[in-house]
Formats: structure tokens, sequence, C-alpha cells
């Protein structure tokens, strides 16, 4: 889980008077603490506030600060040291076609990403039956533990006992955990729901340990999380990793469908999903520019960028990875250490090697490889995002580590192009964990 601390918004002084608003909302099934900040005295309406990082943290605190100012005047700019917008959840081309390189899912519950999606006339799409039979394939870097039928019939009966031996294969392994998992998932949700309500019901939060306090994320639930995980077992753990990591809705393998429900999810295009939350805020939008260095000059914070720029702001939201950035704050300020988890994203089109799974013909691959949970595979998963034609398909490989060119050919026998990306996934966390203040000068 994560915390508004270091990852997430945090406002680093004010000059004006303020009043900080911290709600939450989620991210795809891992959900992320967002710190949402918004003036409400008339006399910040002409400020300048700058945001560092166009993620969703950076291009929502923009949406709610245009939305809920007093008269509408704040001058926000944005400065994203890329050259996209989106974070880690930001869009790629390859093949002249857009695809999500990291987070591209939605939980039905994350009521802000619903207002998103309509505000922004966007559709939303829940995986049709169809789509919900694919072939999967369970990789322990010798052969496949599990790997499901792969026939598509128009007879509806035909799909029908192909996804109900489907079932019964995947139920032999994992057994009655995704009852357990469907528990966990249920009640961390129904917790992370109380940040929705009204600001009338919830209290203004000063730090990170009231707000998890009040939501009943204490110490003591997470360490009983934590024990209540290691006794499912490595099979539900496993079946986390290959959820988590790919982005599919495995229950719709099984002919269950309250478990169905339970993991229905939104598909949209996120990346420039945030790219429309930013254009309607009426923001100065800086690209390929970072922030060096930031200084409190009493009446206002002073901004300094690697292109030699300098910036003068009343408000400054820090909305990236304290963690991993190089930002001079001055004067000094302490955060925790912390390790983030790197993930990568590498997208390939081409044609996957049967050879390299054992298999004879590239049809015998399933359409997803999932891993077991093991950090010296190569990879965590492999997914065909489009099917050109029999040998021209694009590919999504999530891996711990970066994939060289000589591992890369070896796991694909055509390889037409190739995007990396290399985005801090989450940050480890303990119990008991020591949080950053929001307000980092407070």
């Amino acid at each position: 889980m994560a915390a508004p601390s270091n990852q997430n918004l945090q406002p680093i002084g004010r000059s004006c008077q303020t009043k900080t608003h911290w709600k939450v909302v989620g991210k795809a099934e891992i959900f992320s603490l967002l710190a949402l900040f918004s003036f409400t005295a008339a006399g910040c309406d002409g400020a300048t506030v700058c945001i560092i990082g166009s993620g969703i943290g950076g291009s929502s605190v923009a949406h709610f600060l245009r939305r809920y100012s007093t008269n509408h005047h704040p001058k926000i700019l944005i400065f994203e040291r890329q050259a996209v917008v989106g974070g880690r959840i930001a869009s790629v081309t390859i093949g002249g076609e857009a695809f999500e390189a990291g987070a591209s899912i939605l939980h039905p519950k994350n009521y802000h990403a619903w207002n998103y999606t309509n505000l922004l006339n966007l559709t939303r799409k829940r995986p049709s039956s169809s789509e919900g039979s694919f072939s999967l394939g369970i990789w322990d870097g010798d052969g496949f533990v599990v790997k499901t039928l792969n026939l598509k019939s128009s007879w509806g009966i035909v799909n029908k006992i192909v996804s109900f031996f489907n079932g019964i294969s995947l139920f032999m392994r994992y057994g009655f955990s995704l009852v357990k998992m469907e528990g966990f998932v249920d009640e961390t949700v129904n917790k992370f729901l109380k940040y929705y309500e009204g600001v009338e019901t919830r209290p203004v939060f000063e730090s990170a340990d009231e707000m998890l306090k009040w939501a009943g994320f204490t110490v003591e639930a997470l360490l009983t999380f934590h024990n209540s995980q290691l006794l499912l077992g490595r099979s539900l753990l496993e079946l986390i990793m290959v959820k988590v990591s790919t982005s599919v809705d495995l229950p719709e393998q099984f002919p269950w469908q309250d478990l169905v429900e339970v993991y229905g999810l939104l598909k949209e295009a996120t990346g420039r999903w945030l790219l429309g939350l930013i254009n309607i805020s009426d923001v100065e939008l800086h690209l390929h520019e970072e922030i060096d260095s930031i200084s409190y000059l009493g009446a206002y914070y002073e901004l300094n960028s690697t292109k030699g720029n300098a910036y003068s702001c009343e408000v400054t939201v820090v909305a990236t990875p304290l963690d991993e950035s190089s930002i001079q704050f001055s004067p000094p300020v302490s955060v925790p250490a912390r390790q983030f988890q790197h993930t990568h994203a590498t997208f390939v089109r081409g044609l996957v090697n049967p050879v390299y799974f054992g298999l004879k013909a590239a049809s015998e691959i399933p359409e997803l490889v999932a891993t077991i949970e093991d950090p010296h595979l190569p990879f965590t998963s492999i997914s065909i995002l489009k099917c050109y034609n029999e040998t021209d398909m694009t590919y999504k490989v999530f891996s711990r580590q970066a994939m060289t060119d000589a591992l890369l050919d070896s796991i694909f026998s055509v390889r037409k192009e190739t995007v990396r990306i290399n985005w801090g996934a989450y940050p480890h966390y303990k119990a008991p964990e020591k949080f950053a203040p929001f307000i980092l000068d407070g």
C-alpha cells in the first residue's frame, strides 16, 4: 500500500492562507493515497502554483485545484522531466499505435476515476466473455506448471465446456485461495471507501499516520494482513503476482460468476486520460524540463530547472517520488529513506520464439504467459496486446530488470520494433512505517 509521504502529492509550503484536504483514490488494483490540495481563501486565487510531475498525482491536483479554487484564477504550472505526460501510467507508441506502458485498468469503485471518464467523455469497457477466454500459461523457468486450453468456437456450448475445464485446471492449483483473496479485497476496498466521504464528515488530516488510522489501517491491522497472507500459502501469493503484474481478470477463467463480479475492471487509455485532465485544467505545461532545486525565500519559492530557468511560485506541490528525486531543497528537508521497486515494461512487435518455452510452434504459446513468484526468472509476464496476423504481433513484457537485446533475441524469433520503459512501480514498506509530513516545511 502506498502512502502520500514520499510517493505522491506533497505541498512543500504555503505563503498565503490555504486549507489542505486529504482524500484517497484507487489506482488499478493497488490503491495509492493521493493528497488533493485545494484553495479556500480568496487571497490565493491569484497565486502561482507550481506542480512537479504530470502523473496521476500532478494531473489530479491541477484538476481539483482549478475546480475548487474560489474564483478559478490561480496560475498553474506543471513541470515534467520526460517528453510526455503520464508518469507511471504513460502511453507508448509502437507500430503506429498507442499502448499503455504501466497501469491500464481501474477498479470500478475508484469513484474519482469514474468521474474523470465522465468528465472527458471516455468510454468504459468491461472485458467481454470472448475476451475473458484467453489462454493462460504459468511458467516456472523450465516449463508450464499451468496451461489452459485455447479452443475458441462459434458454438457457445463448446466455449462453456472449455471454460469449465480451464476453471478445474486452475482450481486444482489454487483451490479456495480465490475466495480468501476476495475477502481481503472486499475488506481493503471498504476501508478505502471511507476517504470518499464528504468534507462535512471526514476530518482534515495532519499526518499520514492520522489518515491511515482513521480508515482502520493500523499497524496491527497491517501485520494481521501480512500474517494472513503467509498462512494462505505460496499459491495465493503466486496468483496475486500473476493478477497484479499482468492486469488480467483471472477469475473469468472460472465458472463462478460471483467471483468475476468482485474483480470487474475498467479499461481506459490512461496516459491520454491524464493529458485530458491537464488540458481542461488550463495548465501551463513544461515538458522535458526537470526541476533540480527549490528554495524558500519567505514570500515565495524559487524553482530552478536543468534548462537554466527560474520560476517564482507562492505554492509548490511535489508530485513525484522524493525517494528517487535529485531535487535540492533550501532549507533542507528530511524524509525517511525508502527503496522503490522498479518494473520494466518492454514492448516488442514481432513473434515470440516457441523453442524458448520448449514448444514446437508459436501457436502453442498461451496468449498470456505469467510466471511463478521467483525473482530469478527473467520476466514476470508476456502478453499479446494486438495480433495483426499469425507471424506479426505486439507484446508487452514485464520484468524486474531491464531486458537485454540478447535476452529478447532468445525469447523472440522476430523483433521488428522494441520500446523499453523503466518506472518506479511502488515503494517498499514495513510495519511500523515512518512517514514524511504532508507539508515538508510546515
